[in-house]
C-alpha cells in the first residue's frame, strides 16, 4: 500500500465516532499500546483502522490517530495529507475537550495546591490536559508548513498554549506524586509530562543565548540538563509515551547534535535507548533506520548501509521512510568517495521525494561533479542543466527561504551563465554544510582518500590557464575542507596554516561570505584540540560577534552556541568581545 492511501481510511464524517460507546481511560490506554505495537511492526494502516473507531470518544485515540497523520503529513509534504492531518488534529481538540475540567484548570490546580479536595480534579481531567497540550503542539508544527507570516504567529501562540499547560500538568504531577501508586493510568501521565517538559526544555536549549533569553522572558525555559532529564526518566516510565520519549532523545543524539552541534552525538547513550526496542521490534522500520544511524555516526559504513537496506525493505506503506533511507544511503557512500552509488541514492530522491528538491538537485548535479565527464555522459546527465534547475525548486517555509536551499541555489547561480563556471568540489563543500566531515573524520583511511581528491583540486586549480572571478573562493573553499581533514588527521599546525589562509584572505573573498566567520571557528575548534580553552573561546566569540549577513549564519551561530557551551565554566573568564566600530 503506498503512504497517500492512508489518508484515505478516514473518508467518514467524524460524526460516526459519536456511535461508538466511551471508552474508560484504562481501556483507552491499553488499546492505544496495541496501536502503537502496529505502528512499531510498521503495520501503519493497521494502527489507523484500530484507533479510528473510537476517536470521537477517547481523548487517547483521537491524539493516536492524528499523531499518525501528522507523521505522514511531515515526511510527505503533501498538501492532501497536510489537509488531512490538520483536519484531523481540530477534531482531535473537540474530542480532548469534552473531557477536560469545565471550570477551568487554573481553578483546579489552585485547589490542589491549597489543600482542596483532589478529586476536584479527575485523573481523566488530567489526562484531558495533557492530551490537548500535545495535539495543540502537534498542530502548531503543521501550522508551520503554511507558507505565511500569519500561519508563523498562530504556530507560535499554539506553541505557548500548550506549553503553558504542559507547565500546568507539571505542577500537578508533583502535587500527586503519591498517585501513580494507587492509580494505573497516572504513569502515563506522568510520562507524558516528562515528554512534554523535556522536549520544550532540550529544544530551547539549542538556540543562542540571545533568542534563549527572549524565550525566557516570554515564559519559556531551556534548560539542557533539565530537559534531558526529564526525557530519560519518560523513556524509562514504561508509559505510552515512553517510545516518544526515546525518539527525542534519539533525534536530538544522532541528528541534531550533529547538524547543528560540534558532530559530538552522544552514541552510547543512543545505543542504550535503542536496544529493548531492537529486541522488541527487530523488523521494524524506525528501529532499524536509527540502528543505520548510529551505524553511521560510529564510522561503520557498511553496516549502516546494510541496515537502511533492511529499512526499506521491511516495508512498503510508507515510501516516505525509504526516502530518509536514500538520503543517509547517499552521504554513506559519499563519505567513501563512491559517487556513482551516491549518484543512484541522490537520483532517487529528485523523482521520489517532496522535501526539498532544491537541495536533491543540487545534490545530484555536485555528485556528478565528481564523476569523470565521460561517466556522465554515459549516465545520460547533464550537470549544467541540473545546476540550472536549483533556483526554480526552492521552497518557503513561513514565507523565508531555507537557509541551505538558499546557499545551493547561490553556488547553482555560476552555472546560469552563457559560459558556466564550474564549482570545484561541491559535494564535499555540501558534506561540510551537514557536518560529515565530523563523521567521515571517525575513519583516517576515508579521510586521507578525501585530503587527496583535495590536493588534486588545488593542483588542478593552481595551474588553471584562465582563472575566474570565483578563482580565490574556490582555493579557500579547497583550504578549509583541507584544513578539516589535517585537524581529523592529527596533523594540527598544518591544518591551522590552512584555516589561516582563508581567514588572512577575507577582503579578497568576494562571493562566499560565509568562509570567513565558519573557518574561525573550526580554528577555535582546532585551539580547543590543542587544549588552549581561553583562545579557542576567543576565536569562536570573534567568530560569532564581528561577523553577519553571511551565508547559513544561523547554522553556524546553532555550532558555536553548542561548542562554547561545552567549554562553559572558561567562557566567564574572558571580557566581553567587542565589535570593531
Amino acid at each position: 500500500m503506498e503512504a497517500n492511501s492512508l489518508q484515505q481510511v478516514d473518508t467518514n464524517d467524524p460524526r460516526e465516532d459519536s456511535e461508538s460507546p466511551k471508552m474508560d481511560l484504562e481501556s483507552a490506554l491499553k488499546e492505544c499500546f496495541s496501536a502503537l505495537d502496529l505502528f512499531l511492526n510498521n503495520k501503519f494502516a493497521d494502527a489507523l483502522a484500530l484507533l479510528k473507531p473510537s476517536k470521537g470518544n477517547s481523548m487517547y485515540h483521537a491524539m493516536g490517530y492524528s499523531s499518525i497523520l501528522v507523521m505522514q503529513a511531515g515526511m510527505t509534504f503533501d498538501p492532501k495529507d497536510v489537509d488531512a492531518a490538520m483536519t484531523s488534529l481540530r477534531e482531535s481538540l473537540i474530542t480532548c475537550q469534552k473531557f477536560r475540567k469545565k471550570t477551568g484548570i487554573m481553578v483546579s490546580l489552585a485547589n490542589l495546591w491549597y489543600g482542596q479536595p483532589a478529586d476536584s480534579l479527575t485523573e481523566e481531567e488530567m489526562h484531558a490536559e495533557l492530551c490537548y497540550a500535545e495535539v495543540l503542539l502537534q498542530k502548531a508544527a503543521l501550522t508551520f508548513l503554511d507558507e505565511s507570516i500569519i500561519g508563523f504567529i498562530k504556530g507560535g501562540m499554539r506553541i505557548r498554549n500548550s506549553y503553558q499547560i504542559y507547565k500546568e500538568c507539571q505542577a500537578m504531577a508533583n502535587v500527586m506524586k503519591d498517585l501513580e501508586k494507587q492509580n494505573s493510568t497516572h504513569v502515563h501521565f506522568r510520562g507524558g509530562v516528562s515528554m512534554g517538559i523535556g522536549s520544550f526544555n532540550l529544544m530551547l536549549s539549542l538556540l543562542p543565548s540571545r533568542i534563549l533569553r527572549l524565550m525566557e522572558f516570554l515564559g519559556f525555559s531551556g534548560d539542557r540538563e533539565m530537559g534531558l532529564s526529564e526525557l530519560r526518566e519518560g523513556a524509562a516510565s514504561n508509559s505510552l509515551r515512553s517510545i516518544l520519549s526515546t525518539l527525542t532523545l534519539l533525534m536530538f543524539h544522532l541528528y541534531i547534535t550533529v547538524i547543528l552541534g560540534t558532530g559530538d552525538g552522544n552514541v552510547a547513550e543512543a545505543e542504550a535507548l535503542l536496544e529493548p526496542y531492537v529486541e522488541k521490534f527487530p523488523n521494524g522500520a524506525l528501529i532499524l533506520f536509527y540502528t543505520a544511524r548510529i551505524a553511521v555516526l560510529k564510522g561503520n559504513f557498511t553496516f549502516a548501509q546494510e541496515k537502511f537496506l533492511a529499512c526499506i525493505a521491511s516495508q512498503e506503506e510508507w515510501r516516505q521512510i525509504h526516502h530518509l533511507c536514500y538520503w543517509e544511503l547517499m552521504w554513506a557512500y559519499s563519505f567513501e568517495q563512491n559517487w556513482r552509488e551516491a549518484y543512484q541514492y541522490a537520483n532517487l530522491l529528485c523523482k521520489e521525494s517532496k522535501w526539498s528538491q532544491a537541495i536533491y538537485m543540487f545534490q545530484k548535479a555536485a555528485i556528478l561533479s565528481m564523476l569523470p565527464e565521460e561517466e556522465v555522459t554515459k549516465l545520460g546527465e547533464n550537470v549544467v542543466e541540473l545546476f540550472r534547475q536549483v533556483e526554480g525548486l526552492r521552497i518557503r517555509i513561513a514565507g523565508k527561504s531555507v537557509p541551505t536551499e538558499k546557499f545551493a541555489a547561490k553556488k547553482a547561480q555560476r552555472y546560469s551563465s552563457s559560459v558556466p563556471v564550474k564549482l570545484v568540489v561541491p559535494a564535499l563543500e555540501m558534506m561540510y554544510v551537514w557536518n560529515g566531515f565530523t563523521v567521515v573524520g571517525k575513519r583516517p583511511r576515508l579521510t586521507e582518500g578525501i585530503l587527496s581528491t583535495l590536493e588534486k583540486a588545488e593542483e588542478q586549480h593552481r595551474n588553471d590557464p584562465n582563472p575566474s572571478e570565483y578563482h580565490l573562493d574556490d582555493q579557500c573553499v579547497i583550504q578549509l575542507l583541507k584544513g578539516l581533514c589535517l585537524r581529523h588527521l592529527g596533523r594540527l599546525v598544518q591544518a591551522e596554516i590552512c584555516f589561516n589562509h582563508v581567514i588572512s584572505s577575507e577582503d579578497a573573498i568576494k562571493h562566499d561570505n560565509y568562509l570567513v566567520p565558519f573557518t574561525m571557528y573550526e580554528l577555535g575548534i582546532l585551539h580547543k584540540q590543542k587544549g588552549d580553552i581561553n583562545k579557542a573561546i576567543t576565536v569562536i566569540e570573534n567568530a560569532k560577534s564581528n561577523y553577519k549577513d553571511y551565508s547559513m549564519e544561523s547554522r553556524l551561530h546553532f555550532r558555536i552556541h553548542a561548542a562554547l557551551n561545552t567549554m562553559g565554566s572558561f567562557a566567564a573568564k574572558l571580557p566581553p568581545s567587542r565589535t570593531p566600530a
